[in-house]
């Protein structure tokens, strides 16, 4: 096939494919701009008749949440750079060590990512209790003061793995430290790998539903994910209502990712991956 031909067919038919994976955030959105009360249109349409903005204003007026909102951001504020600097430090660790104890190190973090997230509640949930941590913030945040998961410290050591070791050496020459060389080289060169894990940080805390129903007692320590779902889950009925909390809720996750996409996929990226 001719390159013009296949770049035409590209632009045809990558658009197509993006509406097909948008047709549910339209659904979404378009429900939610519903005249409450009436009952759920079976056909996806862009503008509902009437469009009724007020349903946005309306969730906050029905389900007190501002709390609830303000303790989520505060643990994504926590939690994103948090994990992003022992991510990282673990994951630039790892590539400084000796070739053996390198790879005993990847192996154990692969299989600490296969380990399934329901083994580990009860284990938390015994030791914030014994240190007095339970209905406190803090056992939403702790995680990340251990990388939040062990996929990120892989993407960091994948990052670091790549760049040349004359990097490391030239900085050790002019008598850096190892904090040096990871602030002032390592980190510089990994701005895709950081965006993609902050992106990945903030949507793991801030849709965290089961952490908070498992850790958390009093209604004022609530998340914003779980309040809403309480919420909506006891008025069944008002559908427009819970749509529109519900992209209140992805909103900020879209929008992320919309500002940092560009770092999921850079130029060059495949270049080298069959190198170090």
């Amino acid at each position: 096939m001719p390159m013009n031909s296949r770049r035409l067919l590209y632009y045809v038919i990558s658009p197509l494919i993006a509406l097909l994976f948008a047709l549910p955030l339209i659904w979404l959105v378009s429900s939610s701009l519903q005249q409450p009360g009436l009952a759920p249109q079976p056909k996806i349409t862009l503008l509902p008749d009437p469009v009724v903005w007020s349903n946005y204003t309306h969730v906050f007026e029905v389900y007190p949440i501002g709390q609830q909102l303000l303790n989520s951001i505060f643990v994504v504020l926590l939690t994103v750079p948090l994990t992003l600097i022992t991510a990282s430090w673990a994951g630039f660790a790892m590539t400084q060590l000796a070739a053996p104890m390198r790879k005993r190190l990847v192996l154990l973090t692969v299989i600490l990512l296969i380990v399934p997230l329901p083994a580990l509640w009860l284990p938390r949930f015994v030791m914030f209790t014994y240190i007095g941590l339970i209905d406190t913030l803090w056992t939403l945040i702790i995680p990340a003061f251990m990388g939040s998961s062990p996929f990120f410290v892989l993407l960091f050591y994948w990052t670091f793995r790549r760049l040349p070791n004359e990097l490391y050496e030239a900085a050790r020459l002019d008598n850096a430290s190892t904090l040096q060389i990871w602030r002032l080289v390592a980190m510089p060169l990994a701005k895709p790998t950081i965006a993609v894990v902050a992106v990945l940080t903030f949507v793991l805390y801030w849709s965290d539903f089961i952490n908070p129903l498992i850790y958390l007692r009093s209604e004022n320590l609530y998340t914003f994910s779980l309040r809403l779902y309480m919420f909506t889950s006891m008025d069944t009925t008002n559908q427009p209502l819970a749509m529109a909390a519900t992209v209140i809720v992805i909103a900020p996750v879209v929008l992320l990712f919309l500002l940092v996409q560009r770092y999921f996929w850079p130029t060059g990226r495949l270049d080298g991956l069959s190198g170090r």
